[in-house]
């Protein structure tokens, strides 16, 4: 069996993110899933609120339901578990998350989303408009600035990953009319069924976070 380690910024279990890497990786992979915050109750969480727009985070719960929470608890909490995954021997360990954790990218030898997302977005797509998917209001500027600081031009919109089909068909047709070439849905609590939905409507290509993440943590692995 090989390992793969994965450290969730909320709490596990993540049903939804095992069954995506078990569905990519097939039976050959052990997954090992921990959240940064697992332990606390839901009201301890409600108090670990942003202190600004640039460190808001968003994760959905293992309840499904979403919450968003500041980066500073994040790191907090999470360094721990981190600690713990990369002394666990797997073959690989990743943070499931979009956001950029330099601390933790300079300490820690480790598969981050935010990296694969570029590196796969400027693989597929080196110039041009990119329609960009976050899950909350407070990240839009973040979106413009970080893929804007990488030469597109950015039509940023946020998404609710529990949004519904009428919502993500409204948001995808808004971003396609402002002619995107790609669109990225830089949240891990995307799915790939809200990527389908989206590109449909969109009528462009669709890079989802999550699954691309995973496929070269398996690339790591295989």
């Amino acid at each position: 069996m090989s390992g793969l380690g994965v450290l969730v910024v909320g709490q596990s279990p993540r049903p939804e993110v095992a069954a995506l890497v078990a569905d990519l990786a097939g039976p050959g992979v052990e997954l090992d899933l921990r959240g940064a915050l697992d332990g606390f109750s839901r009201a301890e969480l409600e108090t670990m609120q942003p202190e600004c727009d640039a460190e808001a985070l968003f994760t959905r719960l293992p309840d499904g339901s979403g919450v968003t929470l500041g980066k500073r608890h994040v790191i907090a909490h999470g360094t721990r578990q981190l600690d713990a995954l990369t002394r666990a021997g797997h073959q690989v360990v990743m943070v499931m998350c979009t956001g950029a954790f330099p601390d933790w990218m300079a300490r820690y030898r480790a598969v981050f989303p935010s990296r694969t997302l570029e590196a796969s977005v400027a693989a597929c797509q080196p110039t041009g408009r990119l329609g960009v998917l976050v899950p909350i209001a407070e990240q839009c500027a973040g979106a413009h600035e970080r893929w804007g600081g990488r030469g597109y031009d950015v039509s940023a919109a946020a998404l609710s990953p529990n949004a519904g089909p009428a919502e993500i068909r409204s948001v995808a047709s808004h971003l396609g009319k402002t002619g995107i070439d790609l669109l990225v849905l830089d949240c891990i609590s995307y799915t790939r069924e809200t990527k389908r939905l989206a590109r449909e409507v969109a009528g462009v290509p669709a890079i989802l976070a999550v699954s691309s993440a995973v496929r070269m943590a398996l690339e790591l692995i295989d």
